[in-house]
């Protein structure tokens, strides 16, 4: 493996940078989230992608894939929001060992109510300090950096 590539100073303050505003910015996003729509960031990360899929249903195997969660954190996080009624378990019709995840009306209405708070968060705490420029290099090295992480499977 040889001798390690130690960061240097910059790319140890950029890295630092990085870490810091990762934990702070989902824990201020978190914050508003619950005072202002009353889901977690997990319910929020759940109903966005059944929001916008057709009938507001997914197979759990395809929810879990689209938020990059294991099996096991979907399963228990679905069922934490069947008890809040924000969504419901259904079979497979396809495989009797998968389950389809449901948005229920009661979920879309939570997603619809926290929507709107939650992207001015966004916009007022991560856009709103940046110049287009700045914009358009973070999405470009986002996409490279994502492009190396091996994709997890199931």
């Amino acid at each position: 493996m040889g001798e390690p590539r130690w960061l240097d100073e910059r790319e140890a303050r950029l890295w630092q940078g990085y870490i810091g505003l990762k934990l702070q910015l989902e824990s201020e996003l978190e914050r508003r989230l619950v005072r202002d729509g009353g889901l977690s960031g997990a319910e929020f990360t759940l109903l966005v992608p059944l929001s916008e899929a057709p009938g507001g249903l997914l197979r759990a195997r395809d929810l879990g894939r689209m938020v990059g969660w294991e099996r096991s954190r979907i399963s228990h996080q679905v069922g934490r929001m069947e008890k809040r009624g924000l969504v419901v378990r259904e079979e497979c019709a396809e495989d009797a060992r998968g389950s389809m995840v449901r948005l229920t009306d009661a979920g879309r209405a939570a997603i619809v109510g926290a929507a709107p708070q939650h992207v001015e968060a966004v916009r007022s705490l991560f856009f709103d300090v940046l110049t287009d420029d700045e914009v358009d290099v973070l999405g470009a090295a986002f996409e490279r950096v994502l492009a190396r992480l091996p994709i997890a499977e199931e």
